[in-house]
């Protein structure tokens, strides 16, 4: 059933940088450069810890699952960015934007579900390091795995639904360079009581999320604060740099867009998009060079894979 027969509106309108319509051509290399870096980054995590059997351990294992949900917000939001930016093309089918915050929402609440169980692993290997393997068998983080996509997939997948029994009247202008729930949902002209209940318990889901990270990492101090040596406090703490990095690229422009919207009562137009293009950017690109400069086991790996590869090309040439 088309989206079309309940609705007026033919397409909605995505925004670009306001005040700077003029320059998207040159605005979107750099962006095109960081998706670049972001797949290509992930992709690498995701080979090296694939092909090398030393890590394959529950660390590395989240760590995977970790990268391919940066790929899968990188490929949601990648190709109204690219018309945006680069074609200058703002107008998107309903369907399609239904479709593409579906994604966006179901890799977010993914992502946000893997810093959860990563920030769990980080209190076991050090709660409970003796019984850390024994407790997260491959098995079981396979399991974990399919019950965070399950998770993602339950939690979001009303979201296309409800948005399609709206009716789209006068207004079809979006805030963002990509479709998200909460935009296009103030754009109905007809009831849309059920999407806020429901999009704000979703959020609620996120935000406890992050809530147990704070929480885990309370634990996680207090264990380190009973270690008596301070090398081995240091030690410990030094396994949690990646991960608590990570933590901050992610909810940090979450939380500052959600007060923006809260407590600003003149937000810059200019501002919200850019803190929410950020959302989307920065951790896939981030996480990839985070993990590769603090993680030793995975940089070694990495430049081991990459001279290997100098070397055969250099012996067949």
């Amino acid at each position: 059933m088309s989206v079309l027969n309940n609705s007026e509106v033919k397409h909605f309108l995505l925004i670009g940088i306001p005040g700077l319509e003029y320059a998207h051509t040159w605005i979107s290399i750099p962006i095109f450069l960081m998706y670049l870096i972001a797949i290509t980054g992930n992709c690498i995590i995701v080979f090296v810890i694939k092909t090398e059997p030393s890590l394959h351990e529950p660390m590395y294992y989240f760590l995977t699952m970790l990268a391919v949900s940066d790929m899968g917000l990188s490929f949601s939001s990648l190709p109204t960015m690219f018309r945006i930016f680069f074609l200058n093309a703002m107008g998107i089918s309903p369907n399609a934007c239904f479709a593409q915050e579906f994604f966006i929402h179901g890799f977010t609440v993914m992502e946000s579900s893997v810093l959860l169980i990563m920030s769990l692993d980080r209190f076991l290997a050090i709660h409970n390091p003796l019984r850390y393997s024994s407790i997260l068998t491959g098995s079981r983080v396979a399991k974990m795995g399919l019950m965070l996509a399950f998770r993602s997939t339950a939690l979001v997948l009303p979201f296309p639904f409800t948005l399609r029994r709206l009716k789209y009247c006068q207004k079809n202008l979006l805030s963002h360079s990509y479709c998200l729930h909460q935009d296009v949902m103030k754009l109905a002209c007809t009831d849309n009581k059920v999407n806020f209940i429901y999009g704000f318990f979703v959020a609620l889901c996120t935000m406890l999320d992050f809530a147990l990270i704070v929480v885990s990492y309370l634990l996680i101090l207090k264990t380190v604060l009973s270690i008596a040596s301070l090398a081995e406090r240091l030690k410990a703490l030094n396994t949690c740099v990646s991960h608590i990095c990570a933590v901050l690229i992610f909810y940090v422009p979450i939380i500052t867009l959600a007060a923006i919207h809260r407590f600003a009562k003149h937000k810059s137009p200019l501002v919200v998009i850019l803190i929410a293009d950020m959302f989307l950017l920065v951790p896939p690109l981030m996480n990839p060079i985070v993990y590769c400069i603090k993680t030793r086991q995975i940089r070694e790996k990495v430049l081991g894979k990459m001279v290997n590869l100098c070397m055969r090309k250099d012996l067949m040439i």
